[in-house]
C-alpha cells in the first residue's frame, strides 16, 4: 500500500492560505535560517479561496482619536463574555497596531482615508470606539490580493490543489511528523513530512442550512486535529453573523454577509409589520453584538405566521439611497444581482452560521501541545472567548499568521532532522480517505442536506437539553449512513464527488463535538444561548468547555478560565474613561 502514497519533504509546512497562512509564509520567511524550504498547501488556489477573501467590514485596530489597546482589549473581554483567553486578546488587540502598518508599508494595502490623510474608521456593533480600517466593504479582497502578490514572488513552494486529509505524528506520539494530503488534480496521496507544521485551514461551519462561507470550507482542520488527539476549546460557540442574504433555497447567495457597517452606519431592522424591533432586545437596537441581534431577528422570526416570509428585513432607505451606494456599493451590487435594492427598498435577512471561536488549545505563540505543530486563525481557540467582534476576525487571523511564522522559523533552529512518521496512523488516514470508493455510488447531497437541517433546528441559535440531543442523535444517525454511501471510483482526478464525502465527514465529526459541548454548557454565555439556561452564571466563576477524542468517544471537560489580566467587574481603562466614544445614533 506504501507504493500508492508518494513522499515529500519540506522544512515548514503552511496548510491554508488566506490572511493566516499567507502571513505565516512571509514571516517564516524572515525569521528561519537561510536556505530553508518553505512549502504552502491549500485546498483551492491561493487567493482565490478561503474566508479571508470573502470579509467585507474590516479591521479592528486601535490607532488613537481616543481610542487605546486598553480600550480594544475591554471590547473583545466583555464581547466574549469573560471567556477568552486574556492574554491571546491582549497580544491581538496590541499586535493589530503593529500589523495594520505592516499591511500597508510592507504588504502594499490601500485602505480608504480620511480627508486629512489618517486611516478611516467605522463603527462596528458592540465596540466603544470607531476601530475598523476597511476597503470600503471589500476589506477582505485588498488584503488577500496583496498577500497573494507577495508570496507569489517570493521563492515558496506551492501545492495548489492539495488536500490535507490527516496530521501524522511519530510513532510514539510526541511530535508531529508530516501530513497526509491528496492532490486533487490528480487523485493521488502525497505524504509531507516537515519539521514544522501550521494548520491555517479556517473554519467554515457549513453544517448549518444558512451559512456564509463556500460550501467548500468544512472544518477540515479541526476534524484532523480530533483524530490526532488535541484538545479543542469553546465548541459551543457558533456565531451566527445576523443579517445574511435571503435570496431563496437555490442561490447559492442565501447566507452571505450583509455586513455589520451597514448597522453600523444606522441600518435598521424591521419585522413584517415594518416595526422596528431591536430595541425590545437591548438598549443598543440593531448596534448589540452579534449575538443579540442575531437572537432578536430569530426570535422575530419564530413569532412570524406567514410561511412566505422567512426572515426579518434590513432598512437602509432612511439613510439616504445614494449614500448607501456610494458606501456600500460591494453590498448594494450583491443584492442588485440577486433582485433586491439595498439602498432604495428592503432586504431580507436571516442569521447566518458564519464564524467557529472555538478551536484547537494554544499559547500566544501560536504552538499546541504536539510538538512541530502551529494553529493559527479560525482553527485556533481563545481568542475571542464565546463572540468574536465583527473586524476583529481578519486581525486575528493576520496578527497570528505573523506570530507563527515567527515562532517557526525560530523553532526550526533547535529541529535538526525530519521526524518519521507512525506508519500504522498513516496508513490508518489512508484507508479512513479511501473509505467511500470501495462502496456502491450513492448520493453525498441529500445527507449534507440533512445534518444542514438537523443543526440549524437542534443546534442553532437557540438551544435546549431536548434539541440538542435530539441533533446529536441526527447527527450520528447521518453519519452511519454517510459510511455507507460509495462514491464511483474510475477516475480520481478531481473527482469532486469523493471531496464531498470527505467534507461530509469532517462536519460530521466537528457537528457532534458542537452538540456535545453545547450540553456541557449549562449556562448561555455570547453565541451559545440555553434557553432551558438562560443566565449567563457568576462572570467570576467562568470555566470554557475542553473537548477531547478518546479513543471512539469525545469527552467534554471544563476548565476556569484564567482572568490573567482583568476580572469580571473590573477595568484596565483609567479612571474618567468614557464608557463609548461612539456617537449615539
Amino acid at each position: 500500500m506504501n507504493r500508492d502514497i508518494d513522499r515529500h519533504d519540506t522544512d515548514i509546512l503552511i496548510l491554508g492560505t488566506g490572511g493566516a497562512g499567507l502571513f505565516a509564509a512571509l514571516h517564516a520567511q524572515q525569521a528561519a535560517p537561510e536556505g530553508t524550504k518553505i512549502t504552502i498547501a491549500v485546498k483551492g488556489l491561493i487567493g482565490k479561496c478561503g474566508c479571508t477573501r470573502m470579509v467585507q467590514g474590516g479591521y479592528n485596530v486601535a490607532l488613537g482619536g481616543g481610542d487605546t489597546v486598553e480600550r480594544h482589549f475591554m471590547d473583545t473581554i466583555e464581547g466574549g463574555k469573560w471567556l477568552p483567553n486574556q492574554d491571546m486578546a491582549w497580544r491581538l488587540c496590541e499586535q493589530a497596531v503593529v500589523r495594520i502598518r505592516e499591511l500597508e508599508n510592507e504588504i502594499g494595502c490601500f485602505f480608504d482615508r480620511n480627508p486629512d490623510g489618517t486611516l478611516h474608521q467605522k463603527a462596528f456593533a458592540g465596540q466603544t470606539a470607531d476601530r475598523t480600517v476597511h476597503k470600503g466593504d471589500l476589506t477582505g479582497i485588498e488584503i488577500i490580493n496583496r498577500l497573494m502578490e507577495q508570496v507569489l514572488s517570493r521563492p515558496v513552494e506551492k501545492l495548489q490543489e492539495h488536500r490535507a486529509v490527516g496530521l501524522i505524528p511519530t510513532k510514539d506520539g510526541s511530535a508531529l511528523a508530516g501530513v497526509l494530503m491528496i492532490d486533487m488534480r490528480s487523485g493521488k496521496f502525497r505524504f509531507v513530512r516537515a519539521k514544522t507544521v501550521l494548520m491555517a485551514t479556517g473554519g467554515g461551519p457549513t453544517m448549518y442550512k444558512y451559512h456564509t462561507p463556500s460550501g467548500d470550507k468544512t472544518m477540515d482542520g479541526l476534524a484532523m486535529a480530533l483524530r490526532v488527539g488535541l484538545p479543542l476549546r469553546d465548541m459551543e460557540m457558533v456565531q451566527f453573523h445576523p443579517t445574511g442574504l435571503l435570496a431563496g433555497a437555490h442561490s447559492r447567495m442565501t447566507g452571505t454577509v450583509l455586513e455589520e457597517g451597514l448597522r453600523g452606519a444606522g441600518g435598521q431592522l424591521l419585522n413584517a409589520a415594518g416595526q422596528r424591533f431591536m430595541f425590545d432586545y437591548d438598549g443598543k437596537g440593531e448596534r448589540a453584538t452579534r449575538d443579540v441581534v442575531s437572537r432578536g431577528i430569530y426570535a422575530e422570526m419564530r413569532k412570524s405566521n406567514d410561511p412566505d416570509q422567512v426572515g426579518m428585513f434590513i432598512s437602509m432607505s432612511h439613510l439616504g439611497p445614494d449614500n448607501v451606494r456610494a458606501k456600500f456599493k460591494g453590498m448594494v451590487k450583491r443584492c442588485e444581482d440577486s433582485g433586491f435594492d439595498l439602498a432604495g427598498g428592503l432586504v431580507e435577512v436571516v442569521p447566518t452560521a458564519h464564524y467557529f471561536m472555538g478551536g484547537v488549545v494554544v499559547d500566544t505563540d501560536t504552538r499546541t501541545g504536539l510538538q512541530g505543530l502551529y494553529v493559527a486563525g479560525e482553527d485556533a481557540g481563545g481568542a475571542h472567548g464565546s463572540n468574536r467582534l465583527g473586524g476583529n476576525g481578519v486581525a486575528n487571523s493576520t496578527v497570528y499568521g505573523g506570530i507563527a511564522g515567527d515562532t517557526m522559523g525560530a523553532d526550526i533552529r533547535k529541529m535538526p532532522r525530519l521526524r518519521d512518521p507512525d506508519e500504522s496512523v498513516l496508513m490508518a488516514e489512508y484507508e479512513r480517505a479511501r473509505h467511500p470508493l470501495s462502496r456502491p455510488p450513492d448520493l453525498v447531497q441529500p445527507l449534507r442536506n440533512r445534518l444542514q437541517e438537523a443543526m440549524w433546528e437542534d443546534v442553532g441559535v437557540m438551544r435546549e437539553a431536548a434539541g440538542m440531543t435530539r441533533g446529536l442523535s441526527r447527527v450520528r444517525a447521518i453519519r452511519r449512513d454517510l459510511m455507507d454511501v460509495g462514491v464511483a471510483s474510475d477516475t480520481l482526478a478531481f473527482n469532486l464527488t469523493w471531496h464531498d464525502w470527505l467534507n461530509m465527514a469532517s462536519l460530521c465529526d466537528v457537528s457532534e463535538v458542537i452538540a456535545l459541548a453545547g450540553l456541557a454548557r449549562e449556562n448561555s454565555r455570547g453565541a451559545h444561548y440555553r434557553e432551558d439556561f438562560p443566565e449567563a452564571g457568576d462572570m467570576a466563576a467562568s470555566y470554557f468547555t475542553v473537548a477531547e477524542r478518546v479513543g471512539d468517544k469525545v469527552n467534554v471537560t471544563r476548565q476556569d478560565v484564567d482572568f490573567s489580566i482583568v476580572r469580571p467587574g473590573e477595568t484596565i481603562l483609567p479612571e474618567g474613561e468614557p464608557e463609548t466614544l461612539v456617537a449615539a445614533q
